[in-house]
């Protein structure tokens, strides 16, 4: 008996020891080598992971074997041969089994909001488009991490690879969605999109470590300055809470969102508009907008959307009492489901809580405010009842600082470096307005770094200039988004670039304009000349090269004309300069196939010349026969 009890103890023991061992001994894979992954076709191909120590790592895929052993640390990586695209296919990685798996092109898309904005945020120009979407050769990789890391990442905490299917689509990136649909209609071969953008981030957010040095140190000194001075701020001011002081101090918290809030000896505002434009001194609090619209018996009870434009900063909307939604930042369009069984026949009461911490408040203009019940559409601009909720003025805050030099790259792009891509694609500027003297020596290191860091010195890197933004203006002056565009041309000058222009597909009132099929075919379009090799295609628009004084004129040579510039036009957004350095609006003319001659009566000696040169180049029409647009530009050096 005793002697059978340890035996029994020492086969428990054996396949304990056996048990731990296999689970130490397993292969763990970073997430962008799982299930539905596309991989870059005729490219050696690196798939890496961890494993215990010197633990042997062995892959099957397409009838052949690959074998390795991890290192003292655990790390291996395997290369596979090039191969065409096609697929699916499986792999098999010790005791893992990966299935569905594509070879074709992988693109990396990166920036800030313009390229991370949805497709969910751009129905209104692409409904149909969007409701067709179902297409399992095209897939997108996205984590939901946004972490500024001090040190690079192996890997994402999250995220997998998702077809373009209904379900999926409504959360890609609509210039990379639109991007891929191009590449894989011209290409024929699968697309995967690895997606990386986030919002509001600058720049050197994206270079490596050892490129950000100089920024971080900055940085980080800016931040011991805010730190000390939040640390003497009073404890109750650290303690204050800006939202619950606005509900403590807005008697109209519980009661005008109800339906039978009396309005009529509310005073009025005509909206859409800045209230403070309007006589509405508040800046920093909450405001309450009241509008009745009347509805036929017919339409009683049936489901509705509410449109209410663009609203400054956020916003709660109710409908006769009823809660149909809220937005919590001022970009994002509102477009709210008024449910079945709220709207009623004849008054129906639309009430807005607009919440707004600082600055001008308001609906912006030239957006749709409207209800819409079935085929019916309701104006509901016009006449407002308004009351002010709670007025504040909060303590003074030093602030904080976001995105660490660095730190996006750190945790987004690092966990990238054994995967081949294609190419990058790369949509941001707007975060470096403020300073645009440095971005064109900022944005090019950016571009040699990745190149570095992700061991593809050749790497296509395709970019859009910023689009336009604001109201034109009259006379010719300095601007932060014109400096920025013409630092993005001059980064042309690497090799392997390419640059889709795009101050004509902007919305003067969005610094997220709708369009963004356009800037994802220019695109492409450069995607054709600067990755696939195909030099006849016309890729961009006039691209200026040159300057020659001559009587009293300038006449400017460009290049990327294709059959030539287009001269059905008389030509607008020229500014010329003498040595005053003051510039005056020009008369511009097509002399040739490839040069323009600018002039202005009130300077007789020219110096300088500048086209497209404010946020917002309304009338700047230059453009090639192929219907491209030239990008902004200065002749200074």
């Amino acid at each position: 008996m005793k002697n059978n009890r340890i035996l029994l103890n020492s086969i428990v023991v054996l396949l304990l020891v056996l048990f731990c061992g296999t689970l130490n001994a397993a292969v763990k894979l970073p997430r962008l080598v799982s299930n539905g992954m596309v991989l870059q076709r005729n490219e050696t191909i690196c798939i890496w992971g961890w494993a215990d120590a010197e633990e042997n790592v062995e892959i099957e895929f397409l009838n052949k074997q690959y074998k390795t052993r991890a290192d003292r640390n655990g790390n291996w990586q395997l290369e596979l041969n090039a191969m065409a695209a096609g697929g699916p296919y499986s792999m098999k990685i010790n005791d893992i089994e990966l299935n569905n798996i594509l070879v074709g092109d992988v693109w990396l898309a990166s920036g800030q909001s313009n390229m991370e904005l949805w497709l969910s945020r751009v129905t209104d120009l692409y409904a149909n488009e969007i409701s067709r979407i179902n297409n399992s050769d095209i897939r997108f990789f996205r984590s939901s991490t946004r972490e500024n890391a001090e040190d690079a990442k192996s890997d994402y905490p999250d995220g997998k690879w998702l077809p373009a299917s209904p379900e999926n689509v409504m959360g890609f990136s609509a210039v990379a969605w639109f991007f891929a649909s191009k590449i894989h209609e011209q290409e024929k071969v699968p697309v995967g999109i690895i997606s990386t953008a986030i919002g509001g981030s600058p720049a050197e957010a994206w270079l490596s470590n050892e490129k950000a040095r100089p920024f971080l140190n900055e940085w980080l000194e800016c931040k011991a300055e805010i730190d000390a001075e939040n640390e003497k701020r009073s404890d109750a001011d650290k303690a204050y809470n800006w939202w619950h002081e606005v509900n403590k101090n807005d008697p109209g918290v519980g009661k005008w969102s109800k339906n039978d809030v009396d309005v009529s000896r509310w005073p009025q505002i005509s909206l859409p508009g800045y209230w403070n434009d309007k006589g509405v001194d508040i800046s920093n609090g909450s405001i309450w907008f009241c509008k009745e619209f009347q509805l036929d018996e017919s339409l009683a009870g049936e489901e509705a959307i509410l449109r209410l434009g663009r609203i400054i900063n956020s916003d709660s909307a109710f409908v006769n009492g009823t809660f149909v939604g809220n937005i919590t930042y001022q970009y994002p369009p509102r477009i709210y489901t008024i449910p079945e069984g709220v709207l009623k026949a004849g008054t129906n009461k639309i009430m807005v809580r607009v919440f707004n911490q600082g600055g001008r408040g308001g609906f912006v203009e030239e957006k749709p405010y409207e209800v819409r019940v079935g085929n019916k559409v309701i104006d509901i601009t016009g006449d407002w009842h308004y009351h002010i909720g709670a007025e504040l003025n909060p303590p003074k805050s030093s602030g904080s600082l976001s995105f660490r030099p660095g730190g996006l790259f750190n945790s987004l792009i690092s966990p990238i470096k054994n995967q081949s891509v294609k190419g990058v694609i790369w949509y941001q500027g707007e975060s470096n307005t403020g300073r645009p003297n440095e971005y064109a020596h900022l944005f090019k290191d950016l571009i040699l770094d990745w190149r570095t860091q992700l061991n593809q010195p050749e790497l296509p890197f395709l970019y859009v200039q910023l689009a336009n933004l604001g109201l034109p203006k009259k006379q010719p002056g300095e601007s932060g988004w014109a400096q920025v565009r013409d630092a993005q041309r001059r980064v042309l000058e690497l090799p392997n670039t390419g640059m889709a222009v795009a101050f004509d597909l902007g919305e003067w009132n969005d610094i997220h304009p709708l369009n963004k099929k356009e800037v994802a075919n220019r695109l492409a379009l450069e995607a054709q000349r600067v990755a696939y090799g195909n030099q006849e295609v016309v890729s961009s628009g006039p691209l200026y090269r040159s300057m020659e004084i001559q009587n009293g004129a300038i006449v400017l040579s460009f290049s990327s004309v294709g059959e030539g510039l287009f001269a059905n036009n008389l030509l607008e957004g020229f500014q010329i300069a003498g040595d005053d350095g003051s510039f005056v609006w020009a008369k511009a003319v097509v002399l040739s196939k490839n040069t323009v001659k600018v002039w202005s009566d009130k300077v007789l000696q020219p110096k300088e010349v500048r086209y497209g040169w404010e946020d917002n180049p309304e009338y700047a029409n230059l453009k090639n026969k192929a219907g491209l647009p030239a990008s902004p530009f200065t002749t200074e050096k």
